[in-house]
């Protein structure tokens, strides 16, 4: 039984180090469950990429990133005074994103490397522009690595970005670095042409690890195979099949992140109905799957179960044999596989 991701490990290589010699300065972001790939591989190939830093989204994820990776690590989550498991160690590097943090980060004596956050229109963490000269009071001690934000992902950043470059060239924040996230490749480009005298480090996950899912495929087993008929009732919630075909039971399920999806807005009526008619497992009939049999994107018997799911497969479609695998869509931020296999 199994739930695999497969990687063109020669060609997913060369995406990523065409990705990294494209962009001068990247701090690849590890975080989360790897991207699907997992942390530890992740931050083994930026040790191959021969970069300086990664980025790691909170402190629980430092121990691992010191293990596999020599250089520098960033913590994207603010560091605050009620944390428990900060990690104050030389090659970590904390951001600061309240000026009350800075003063309560510095209390705590020694050389602790910080970065200084302003609060972008992503209004999720950071300074207000008229806090850097308080922020910059109570410093203390603490050695100011950089200057960074964390911009929106809907893009046209350009102007935010130039706003804070100039910010951070009129503040007393003794930083030339900044570090900034989900600028494109022509944005990063115009903002270093304007301001010159900036070092700018993108950090860049998705794109990065995700740039070429063309390297990536995900199979599922196939671990059970039944005939049915039309209405013969089946699965936990005993619901009758609509029409005769093929129950498939196959490998993956709620703890693989199958049947698990981000929210997105629906912008018109009609978007909003098929949301409803294809997202939502609990409404009556079948939902679409994420697995793909003789060409088509099948539907689920029932919701997901924890480590697979049940398809129902028309009796018009070639089923495949039981120990077969199949194509599998997935959302790679919440997937997760019984193994990552580099060919």
């Amino acid at each position: 039984m199994a739930f695999e991701l497969h990687v063109d490990a020669d060609r997913w290589r060369r995406g990523l180090r065409a990705v990294a010699e494209a962009t001068p300065g990247i701090i690849p972001v590890i975080k989360g469950n790897g991207y699907g790939l997992g942390r530890d591989l992740l931050a083994t190939e930026a040790q191959a990429l021969g970069v300086p830093m990664i980025a790691v989204g909170t402190y629980a994820e430092v121990p691992d990133a010191l293990n596999s990776f020599d250089g520098d690590v960033m913590v994207l989550t603010p560091w605050r005074p009620f944390s428990t498991d900060v990690v104050l160690d030389q090659r970590v590097i904390h951001t600061l994103g309240r000026v009350e943090d800075v003063s309560a980060l510095a209390g705590l004596g020694g050389t602790i490397r910080v970065v200084i956050e302003g609060e972008t229109s992503m209004a999720r963490h950071g300074l207000d522009r008229h806090e850097l000269a308080a922020a910059v009071a109570g410093l203390g001690e603490l050695q100011v690595e950089g200057f960074a934000i964390h911009l929106p992902m809907a893009g046209g950043n350009l102007g935010e970005a130039e706003s804070w470059a100039a910010a951070l060239a009129a503040s007393q924040v003794e930083t030339t670095t900044l570090y900034v996230s989900h600028l494109t490749p022509a944005e990063l480009a115009s903002l270093r042409e304007r301001r010159p005298l900036l070092d700018i480090r993108p950090r860049i996950g998705t794109s990065l690890w995700l740039g070429d899912l063309g390297a990536l495929s995900v199979r599922a087993t196939v671990i059970d195979r039944h005939q049915v008929a039309r209405g013969e009732r089946v699965g936990y919630r005993q619901r009758p099949v609509p029409r005769d075909g093929y129950l498939l039971i196959i490998a993956g399920g709620t703890s693989h992140g199958i049947g698990l999806e981000a929210p997105k807005a629906s912008a018109g009526a009609v978007q909003r109905g098929k949301s409803l008619a294809r997202g939502g497992l609990e409404a009556a009939g079948f939902a679409l799957s994420p697995f793909t049999i003789d060409g088509k994107q099948r539907w689920f018997a029932e919701p997901p179960h924890m480590q697979a799911s049940m398809i129902f497969l028309p009796a018009s479609a070639r089923p495949p044999e039981v120990g077969d695998t199949v194509d599998v869509a997935v959302r790679f931020t919440t997937a997760t596989f019984d193994a990552v296999i580099l060919d």
